[in-house]
């Protein structure tokens, strides 16, 4: 990695003091900097995406020194390619599809990558068959939610989420965490709409199944 390139970075997430183009759409800053090489166009790009894009490669990655990994890389490849994006999607769609593959091609560097793992035949069945059946006996909507919110049930939650295997979890992670569009979930993972719900509809399943274990005796 250059120690150079890290250095600014760094320096532009911590001294963000420029407030004169934080209102110019993403498009306008890409052209200014492939355009007119514009430093300050390319650091306001850092500044509005470096915290969203760190999480999303920590929900990705599980681990944090991981996750710093990726992110230098997304960046450093900003620095370098940002000239191949063509405008086809929006920015930030383009940005988050960079940083699923720069993770997934980290993980299989390093021999953690889980991709091939499927939930496609998963379903919560009962020993009496029904879909949901445990989950659905096993209700624990109605608890407070002082109790589902404090820091063991937290806890909890991050540890399922966990579990999801990484497609799923990056699904998952895009749709109900940044909220985006299944249209623009579709467009980041190179998928089909119908494969996206499909894959946020399994994720939210075996979430739930997961959680049910522990949050049902609080529901009281």
């Amino acid at each position: 990695m250059e120690t150079g390139f890290i250095k600014k970075l760094i320096s532009v997430i911590v001294n963000n003091d420029d407030e004169r183009i934080n209102h110019v759409p993403d498009e306008d800053l890409v052209k200014s900097y492939i355009e007119g090489g514009d430093e300050n166009a390319f650091e306001e790009i850092v500044s509005r995406y470096s915290d969203r894009i760190f999480g999303f490669a920590l929900r990705i990655t599980k681990n944090e020194r991981d996750a710093e990994e990726v992110f230098q890389e997304v960046f450093l490849t900003l620095s370098r390619k940002l000239d191949t994006f063509r405008g086809e999607s929006k920015f930030s769609s383009w940005l988050y599809r960079v940083t699923v593959n720069a993770s997934y091609m980290y993980l299989r560097s390093q021999k953690k990558h889980d991709n091939n793992i499927s939930l496609e035949n998963y379903s919560p069945y009962d020993e009496k068959g029904t879909l949901m059946g445990r989950i659905m006996y096993k209700d624990w909507s109605s608890r407070p939610d002082i109790i589902i919110f404090n820091k063991e049930s937290v806890k909890i939650i991050e540890n399922a989420i966990d579990e999801l295997p990484e497609s799923y979890r990056t699904v998952f992670h895009l749709r109900d965490i940044e909220g985006l569009s299944n249209e623009d979930v579709a467009d980041i993972m190179e998928i089909s709409i119908p494969a996206a719900k499909s894959r946020l509809h399994r994720a939210r399943l075996f979430l739930r199944d997961k959680l049910s274990d522990n949050f049902y005796e609080w529901r009281k």
